[in-house]
């Protein structure tokens, strides 16, 4: 159990955040910490789903989005929006059961900016936070509301890309 816990966002347009909180979760695992993962606009099947199994319980994650991603260039519907809404309210749930010393919103700032929750719904989130959990927040455009609520902020920088030479996601490595 942690003493006390603090905001971590991890944002930016380059590659990792996710895999940056997988990181925190599989760390803390290894020290007999539980955490939450609550996965925005997620609902496709991933390798870290299939490894996070072998934890024992130590790390849970649920997903709230379809299968299909949801696109900027698509008003998304009230499906995800309700998706979006359910997952905000179940980490809210976990967070308040003292079962788990990390919460992790993944992909939380992209719901936000395709309009799928608000950002005073976040604000809310965040108050409501226990002193010794540890909640981790990531996503491409951050507001600078959470970003200054936060205790610790990494933006990742894309440098270079092998998308940009038409490389698709690849097994094992994106998913």
């Amino acid at each position: 159990m942690l003493k006390k816990g603090y905001i971590q966002v991890y944002t930016g347009n380059g590659k990792g955040k996710t895999t940056a909180a997988l990181g925190l979760a599989l760390r803390a695992a290894g020290r007999g910490l539980r955490t939450y993962i609550g996965q925005f606009m997620k609902g496709q099947p991933s390798g870290e789903l299939k490894a996070l199994e072998a934890l024992d319980g130590r790390v849970i994650v649920k997903q709230y989005g379809r299968s299909a991603p949801v696109h900027l260039s698509v008003s998304p519907g009230a499906q995800d929006i309700s998706l979006a809404q359910r997952g905000l309210d179940r980490a809210a749930e976990a967070m308040r059961s003292e079962q788990y010393d990390i919460i992790v919103l993944d992909e939380v700032t992209v719901a936000l900016r395709f309009g799928l929750l608000t950002v005073e719904a976040l604000v809310d989130f965040i108050k409501l936070k226990p002193e010794r959990v540890e909640l981790v927040i990531t996503g491409r455009y951050a507001p600078k509301q959470i970003i200054e609520m936060a205790d610790l902020v990494t933006e990742m920088r894309e440098v270079k890309h092998y998308y940009q030479n038409g490389v698709g996601a690849r097994e094992g490595i994106e998913q």
